[in-house]
């Protein structure tokens, strides 16, 4: 592999936040991507959303000057077989992403490198389930993906010195920068910031401070671009409560353990940007 966007061909299994998130990066470099779902409601829904996130990408200077997007394919079956690199942005949810990984191992050839975008689910629980697991690498794309230019990668206990350069030469050609971690649950931009957005949270569950507040303290006296709460709302409450629930089953950290305020909301339905509301109201905003 290289460094080269000519030389790569992604497939993204998986058509929510994060899926189009890393297909707009990919085809702003240059590099074309199918985009894998069960759903072609999701699928269509997904094509909307990354034709909108690529000329907002674009806009704000975030993607190479000049370059033409790469073509997007979608598809209603792993279609990966000539992928150089398949990407997992599935739910969290530790089954799912190691049923999915292990179908994909099945059908690409050896030498694909695999990457699972997890946010919490250590690397080598599901380096089980592959067919090759020294192929397997975790790379935790933040959201935006193409607006953040820092990404955690996870190497396994089980994963190979191949995959470790072809995912720094993906990520080059992707204009992105990673920083190599140890597995563990969460990694360490979780087990950070997991805790402190349900500490956030149950303080506005205990009537200790509103929203607005908690965000604005940690903006305005620790320099938080953006407050905990509002961070949540951007990764997805839904998504935060099961990363939450991987870290204290695989930790026992009581920090972990979803507050009532954050299941509330979930149930709800309010999961955050992508519903309008979480724990801010978004229509009501934009109206």
């Amino acid at each position: 592999m290289s460094t080269d966007p000519r030389d790569h061909r992604l497939a993204v299994v998986g058509g929510g936040v994060m899926g189009t998130n890393i297909s707009v990066l990919a085809l702003g470099h240059g590099v074309p991507v199918v985009l894998v779902d069960v759903s072609e409601t999701v699928l269509a829904q997904a094509q909307e959303t990354i034709a909108l996130k690529l000329r907002h990408a674009q806009l704000m200077g975030k993607l190479p000057a000049g370059r033409t997007p790469a073509k997007l394919v979608t598809s209603l079956s792993s279609d990966a077989a000539d992928a150089t690199t398949v990407i997992e942005a599935v739910t969290e949810i530790p089954e799912t992403k190691a049923q999915v990984l292990g179908e994909v191992s099945q059908l690409v050839k050896p030498g694909t490198l695999l990457i699972s975008n997890t946010s919490c689910i250590p690397i080598d629980e599901m380096a089980g389930a592959v067919a090759r697991p020294d192929e397997l690498v975790g790379v935790h794309f933040m959201n935006p993906a193409y607006m953040i230019t820092m990404v955690e990668v996870i190497r396994g206990p089980r994963t190979g010195e191949a995959a470790m350069t072809a995912v720094t030469d993906l990520l080059a050609a992707l204009g992105r920068k990673g920083l190599v971690v140890n597995d563990a649950p969460g990694f360490v931009i979780n087990q950070v910031l997991h805790p402190l957005i349900n500490s956030a949270a149950k303080l506005v569950q205990d009537g200790v401070a509103p929203v607005e507040v908690v965000d604005g303290l940690l903006e305005g006296c620790l320099g938080h671009a953006t407050g905990p709460l509002r961070t949540a709302d951007l990764i997805g409450l839904d998504n935060l409560v099961d990363s939450l629930n991987v870290l204290y089953s695989r930790t026992g950290d009581a920090s972990c353990r979803p507050c009532d305020y954050l299941l509330d909301l979930v149930r709800a339905g309010k999961f955050g940007r992508k519903t309008g509301e979480g724990f801010y109201d978004y229509e009501k905003v934009a109206s």
